[in-house]
């Protein structure tokens, strides 16, 4: 016997309307209840109607209609008590009186409600007692002695009052329970659900930085070194015949950045492959991207100067010189100042440095060859700042004699390395016709 159904507020749902039960076993047992307590008043109204002096037929119509009242309990719980209060002089609805007690219990009433309705059934059920067992010791049909009349009314009254109430208050504190247990679920899967929406944004994002990531550190392992290999050849290609030693010294310097090149894709590819077992490989794994980004952060942050595969520590500022030492060699008239006092950095600090003179260099092999070039590297107290600026090419058709290709990359990939580190970059045009590139990275 549950007060399922309704709202334990004392109010019915929402649009039930008359029909309060949600369930159709709920409405067959209030229904089986209302007949049995509309019999047991029925009959004991007779003995009312008796004792009353009034027509036997109007005592069962009475204990009937009061009797069925129980049919309520769900929808109109303290209706039900407050009928089987005023019903208890006529002694009758014992299971109205008991029912109507359960289901005001396990409602979610206000405890003082509750108690103040008990109390009454309690102090009816006593008085009733007394009244009752007096009258018996009296009229000689009880024997016992007159200790009998309280200790029955008191025993009496707890018996029919205090387990209905009890069991009551015991399964609306358990449904109560089970309620929040079933919010807590529903709360906790709609919040793993938000957590695994969230989760497969941020690896989408994830991915997202991940290619971006390849493909800035790819284009910095491959794309100066190529590009002075293009330089070099267009510089082979005009002096073949004129210079013989001059060509075959470019053709060196082609075959030995060529070649560095190579290796480093082969260790690109060597993790990448080495990243996936066998197994996997057989079955179709795919190689996740982060497998792919580490192994092209480890070949870009390689000495691309030195050629040794076994060189693990990325460049670094003390490289600059020899970096521009190759662009020289490459044809391009560029020069190198210091400003403050030389000390190191973190790698991740230098590398980024490092990186940004070279795209730099770079550009300007692609668009300007041939044009005057500044490098500035300044040590500040707080900040390591750079600074390259080349002038207008000599010759306009300079910028496209090597058809170098650009991809309009490089820019974007310095700019996202200084500001991952929390600097800033600025590039541009100058007044002159040249272009500058500027990169401030804090120090710490």
């Amino acid at each position: 016997m549950t007060t399922t159904g309704e709202d334990r507020a004392g109010h019915p749902p929402p649009g039930a309307g008359l029909w309060w039960w949600d369930r159709m076993r709920s409405a067959v047992l209030d229904v089986s209840l209302a007949v049995v307590s509309a019999l047991e008043c029925g009959v004991e109204g007779v003995r009312f109607a008796r004792d009353a002096g009034i027509p036997e037929a109007a005592g069962v119509v009475f204990g009937v209609l009061a009797g069925a009242v129980l049919v309520l309990r769900r929808r109109w719980p303290i209706a039900v008590v407050l009928v089987s209060i005023a019903v208890l002089p006529a002694q009758m609805g014992f299971l109205l009186g008991i029912v109507g007690l359960y289901t005001l219990a396990a409602s979610e009433l206000p405890r003082r409600i509750i108690a103040s309705l008990a109390g009454m059934s309690f102090v009816g059920t006593l008085i009733v007692t007394f009244v009752w067992v007096r009258q018996g010791v009296a009229r000689g049909e009880l024997t016992f002695g007159d200790w009998v009349v309280p200790f029955a009314s008191v025993t009496t009254a707890l018996g029919v009052t205090a387990p209905p109430l009890l069991l009551g208050l015991y399964v609306g504190a358990r449904r109560r329970l089970m309620e929040s247990l079933r919010e807590r679920a529903d709360s906790l899967e709609r919040e793993l659900q938000l957590l695994a929406e969230r989760a497969e944004e941020r690896a989408e994002w994830a991915r997202g930085e991940e290619r971006t990531r390849i493909a800035r550190e790819m284009h910095d392992v491959v794309a100066h070194r190529v590009s002075l290999m293009v330089v070099h050849a267009a510089a082979l290609q005009a002096v073949a015949r004129k210079d013989p030693e001059k060509a075959v010294k470019n053709a060196a310097l082609v075959g030995d950045m060529g070649r560095q090149a190579l290796t480093e894709l082969r260790e690109m590819l060597g993790v990448l492959r080495s990243g996936a077992t066998t197994a996997d490989r057989a079955r179709g794994a795919v190689v996740p991207l982060a497998a792919v980004g580490a192994a092209a952060a480890a070949a870009a942050d390689r000495e691309l100067t030195g050629g040794d595969e076994g060189t693990a520590e990325g460049p670094c500022l003390s490289e600059l010189e020899e970096l521009i030492g190759q662009s020289a060699a490459a044809g391009m008239v560029v020069e190198l100042s210091v400003e403050g006092e030389t000390r190191g950095y973190a790698p991740r600090i230098e590398q980024t440095a490092y990186r940004v003179v070279q795209e730099a260099l770079t550009n300007v092999h692609k668009h300007a060859a041939g044009a005057k070039t500044q490098v500035r590297l300044a040590h500040r107290m707080s900040e390591i700042a750079m600074q390259v600026e080349n002038g207008p090419p000599p010759e306009p058709a300079s910028a496209s004699s090597a058809r170098l290709p650009s991809g309009g990359n490089g820019l974007v990939g310095m700019k996202e390395r200084v500001v991952a580190l929390g600097g800033v970059f600025v590039s541009g045009p100058t007044d002159a016709g040249g272009f500058r590139v500027s990169a401030v990275i804090p120090a710490a």
